[in-house]
């Protein structure tokens, strides 16, 4: 019987440099070369070459778990970081080392946002915003941190998000004060304006093609500041309101899709925990976690659990259907062939920094995603 990965033709050649890699033509000459063998499933694996820019790949090129020693673990880790499991406990469950976790939940986070920027709503907006940043911290509770989320009102499709780093603030005791102002020697203080910059990225990218919008917040000093800022670029009318933070988070406040955000990401995620042991150690990944949440709350998460009357992206018109994780991760997505806003390819490259880290880890491979 004839092998069925002899029937899969190549969709694009996947050299970022080959003119065959963004436009697919049927003069792409591309042709088979044999098989490769590998101790995990699929054992027997089809080989191609480009004969435009002389690349060699094969089917598993195209497929999320490229280069992966153990495949399987990337769906176990995907269901794991939107149930409250942290690193070390996932690790000891799968046998496996916590920096295994560590950079599966990246490779996780870099195709969420792939496929969050080639899904979510673009164009005219077609319902209010709920606007509203979510405080954790990186590292310690010296490096707190600032989650900006945009989300639908009547949808509770999350839009996306930016992030800030903070200055900390509140009661301290005359060390942690000491302390404080020691390592903002040493390391320098959080810009005081990155609230206000930061929104200003966030809702430049999600308005872009849009011509209005009505947005919905808490009385933030630095958002009209940012609504400001963006309206000085281009043209935009934006109709702002705002809802004092101390009215009761009841589906009747304006805000209750974020809030419930709010709820969910703290909830779900063991790093946003008011108290816990397992939070973020770098920012890079408290972004990550954040990525593969919103793609799990957008397109595979019930809008409600009892009703089950579909996801927020069905309901923002963006799904037919309710996707399953597996359906997420089907196929691999190329930043090549996605282009993504500049304050999320800085998440992508992981080159939003953490300042207690001397040497951060930047995303430089030249062939994985």
């Amino acid at each position: 019987m004839r092998d069925r990965s002899f029937r899969w033709v190549p969709p694009f050649c996947p050299n970022e440099a080959c003119a065959f890699h963004v436009v697919s033509a049927p003069c792409w000459p591309w042709s088979r070369a044999g098989f490769y063998t590998r101790q995990a499933s699929p054992q027997r694996i089809q080989r191609f070459h480009c004969g435009h820019c002389g690349r060699y790949f094969s089917r598993q090129t195209f497929e999320v778990s490229y280069w992966l020693k153990r495949p399987a673990l990337l769906f176990e880790v995907f269901h794991a970081l939107t149930v409250c499991t942290a690193f070390r406990q996932l690790a000891r469950k799968l046998a496996c080392s916590p920096q295994t976790v560590y950079h599966q939940a990246l490779r996780l986070a870099r195709h969420a946002q792939l496929f969050h920027e080639l899904h979510r709503p673009k164009g005219e907006l077609t319902e209010p915003l709920d606007l509203d940043g979510l405080q954790s911290f990186e590292h310690s509770q010296f490096h707190p941190s600032l989650y900006h989320v945009l989300v639908g009102q009547r949808s509770h499709f999350v839009y996306g998000f930016t992030h800030s780093e903070l200055r900390r603030s509140g009661a301290m005791t005359a060390r942690q004060r000491a302390r404080r102002d020691e390592l903002e020697r040493d390391l320098g203080r959080p810009d005081p304006r990155s609230v206000e910059r930061e929104v200003a990225r966030l809702l430049g990218i999600v308005t872009a093609g849009s011509r209005h919008l009505e947005l919905w917040s808490d009385e933030h000093p630095s958002y009209p500041r940012a609504i400001a800022a963006l309206a000085a670029q281009r043209p935009l009318e934006v109709e702002h309101h705002t809802v004092s933070s101390r009215a009761a988070r009841t589906p009747q406040n304006r805000l209750f899709a974020v809030n419930l955000l709010d709820l969910l990401l703290r909830h779900c995620c063991a790093n946003h925990k008011r108290e816990t042991i397992a939070f973020s150690k770098s920012t890079a990944s408290g972004i990550a976690r954040a990525w593969v949440f919103l793609a799990w709350r957008n397109f595979v998460k019930w809008f409600s659990e009892r009703a089950r009357d579909g996801t927020p992206a069905m309901r923002a018109g963006v799904a037919a259907r309710r996707w399953s994780v597996r359906q997420v991760l089907a196929e691999r997505l190329f930043p090549g062939r996605v282009t993504l806003p500049e304050p999320w390819r800085e998440h992508y490259l992981g080159l939003v920094s953490t300042r207690r880290i001397t040497h951060p880890r930047r995303h430089t491979l030249r062939y994985a995603t």
